[in-house]
């Protein structure tokens, strides 16, 4: 993996921990009111997931819209394949560029927000924004996973990210990883910034992080073996980004 520079490793205070945690809880996580479905279907390609595929010019399953919005100099891309505009059912696929062409390196199951997807995300309103959007920050409750220090994505840690345990117990669990998305956000802060340069309505706090079985506030959520996986992978120096949605505005 090559280097992403110096990582932070951040123990906050007490004080700013609780505001960040509050304004952070706000928007991502917590019990969602509603369970899943029945499961996320296969990625565009055929096969399901942890299954390999041949590599393709463009990211499967996404249009030219969305597909020139990811950056030229990207070279790895999480793309969310939501089962539906309505769904939080979806599958996550890790895609590496090598030469010219996206391989797919390794893919999980997945839940978004309990209403399914928007294009027009807003505060509490349960679906998961559209889009194409950089990762820059990680964080969480447990100690980054990656045992090479100062490569990855740039990782604090801190007991502010844990869910409270008024939450029930499935939810306890669900900040121990987390990679922020860059929606309404500001890029080289720690996920739990509560800061929102489009203004509180437009929601914010939008996450990769642990799945507990059903939808999320407004995120994204992967199983522990798969944050893991992607906080040892993603490199800043690939300059990752997540393309997200329901398959119909992918590949619009």
């Amino acid at each position: 993996m090559a280097s992403g520079g110096v990582r932070r490793t951040a123990v906050a205070m007490a004080a700013l921990g609780s505001l960040v945690t509050v304004a952070a809880l706000s928007a991502c996580g917590g019990p969602s009111g509603q369970g899943a479905g029945t499961g996320a279907s296969a990625p565009p390609g055929g096969a399901g997931p942890g299954t390999a595929s041949p590599d393709t010019a463009t990211v499967p399953g996404v249009g030219d819209r969305l597909q020139r919005r990811i950056p030229a100099d990207s070279r790895q891309v999480v793309a969310v394949y939501g089962d539906g505009r309505d769904s939080a059912d979806s599958t996550a696929v890790l895609y590496t560029k090598q030469g010219t062409t996206w391989h797919r390196a390794r893919s999980w199951k997945a839940h978004n927000g309990t209403k399914g997807w928007t294009t027009d995300h807003h505060e509490d309103d349960k679906r998961s924004p559209v889009g194409v959007f950089t990762l820059s920050d990680a964080g969480g409750v447990l100690p980054d996973p990656d045992p090479a220090p100062g490569t990855g994505l740039p990782y604090s840690r801190s007991a502010s990210f844990a869910a409270p345990h008024w939450w029930a117990k499935p939810y306890w669990h669900d900040f121990d990883y987390v990679i922020a998305i860059d929606y309404n956000r500001v890029k080289g802060t720690p996920p739990n910034d509560p800061t929102r340069p489009e203004g509180s309505s437009k929601g914010g706090s939008i996450w990769l992080h642990l799945d507990h079985g059903s939808g999320t506030s407004a995120c994204v959520s992967l199983p522990k073996p798969a944050m893991e996986y992607l906080l040892r992978t993603l490199d800043p120096d690939l300059h990752p980004v997540v393309v997200m949605g329901d398959r119909a505005h992918l590949e619009a």
